[in-house]
């Protein structure tokens, strides 16, 4: 590791192979605490390279348990976090509302490292039981529509790290992977990043897949579409930025979108919003993101994507989804 310190401190970046057998290296406990967050903190410092990410990329997909989908058409709306905002739980409020228009959602989370409730934090205090079981994943996919895909579960070999990702408590280059490693590998994605400039790296990455997928980047930091301004929005076939106005949509302040202090007011904040009792701010900012991923999903156009993510918040249909996915698994289910 000393090496490889001090070539990161010599402003050098890492090869893919360096990169991927450092990482693989690292979840096996070769290393110090105190090396490991040395090396966490560099990239924090700098940006990643394109070879960096790519080879930290594939030492994950290789440690995970996977979860085979089979060939069906699925979506995950994640964010990298470690944008600082507090906002409340967008993405996973989402999730809900996309998984109510008939799209698959195989939604990958984690607690929260640099914000007070992640997915997994809101999910486990409604009582979702995370598990890697991949029977009663792929039921609820197939029942429901919707499923949860809880990161350390998946993810055996990071546990090491997330100690010391916990005491640190800011971003690191794991919040730049998390939407890229996906257990479940999504054959669409909606994701937000915290940097223009990580935008264009997985823009430049899910290209080469030939993934779909939508990338937004609120231009004042956001790690989704904020509404609290212009936003860069990459797609497997445009790059554009766009206003809330060009959305149809109304301009938010900050404020209207914070979250709580604690997991309980979190929560608290969620089930208001997808019992369709939020806030017009709360709502629209969950129907911009819903929209956005409703449309990279079923390629129709922005303007009839957000009339269907209003129309399953406002109708109950999201929140029926989400009781449902709280309860023991059933042969049937009825959303409507």
């Amino acid at each position: 590791m000393k090496e490889i310190l001090n070539q990161l401190f010599e402003h050098k970046s890492l090869s893919q192979q360096q990169a991927k057998d450092i990482l693989v290296r690292l979840t096996k406990g070769e290393f110090t605490a105190s090396q490991v967050a040395s090396f966490l903190t560099v990239f924090l410092m700098r940006p990643i390279a394109l070879q960096e990410l790519r080879g930290f990329r594939e030492a994950m997909m290789e440690l995970c348990i996977p979860l085979d989908l089979g060939g069906m058409p699925a979506i995950d709306l994640c964010g990298t976090g470690g944008d600082g905002k507090s906002t409340f739980n967008i993405s996973t409020l989402s999730s809900f509302v996309v998984a109510a228009s008939g799209v698959k959602v195989a939604k990958h989370g984690n607690y929260g490292v640099s914000s007070i409730c992640g997915s997994s934090n809101v999910l486990q205090y409604f009582g979702y039981e995370f598990t890697s079981d991949s029977d009663r994943l792929l039921r609820e996919l197939d029942l429901l529509g919707i499923t949860f895909l809880h990161a350390p579960l998946f993810h055996p070999a990071m546990k090491s790290v997330a100690p010391i990702r916990r005491e640190l408590g800011v971003k690191t280059f794991f919040n730049m992977l998390g939407p890229m490693v996906n257990p479940a590998r999504p054959s669409h994605q909606m994701v937000g990043v915290f940097s223009l400039e990580l935008a264009r790296l997985y823009h430049y990455l899910f290209q080469q897949e030939g993934k779909k997928y939508a990338i937004v980047h609120s231009h004042d930091g956001y790690d989704e579409i904020s509404l609290t301004g212009p936003f860069t929005l990459f797609t497997h076939q445009s790059e554009s930025i766009e206003t809330p106005q060009s959305l149809g949509l109304s301009t938010l302040k900050p404020e209207q979108l914070t979250g709580g202090e604690t997991v309980e007011e979190s929560a608290a904040i969620f089930l208001q919003v997808i019992k369709g009792q939020g806030s017009a701010a709360q709502e629209e900012a969950v129907v911009a993101n819903s929209a956005m991923a409703i449309q990279c999903a079923k390629g129709i156009s922005f303007s009839e994507a957000k009339e269907e993510a209003k129309e399953n918040l406002r109708s109950g249909k999201a929140h029926r989804l989400f009781e449902k996915l709280l309860q023991p698994i059933k042969t049937t289910y009825s959303i409507h």
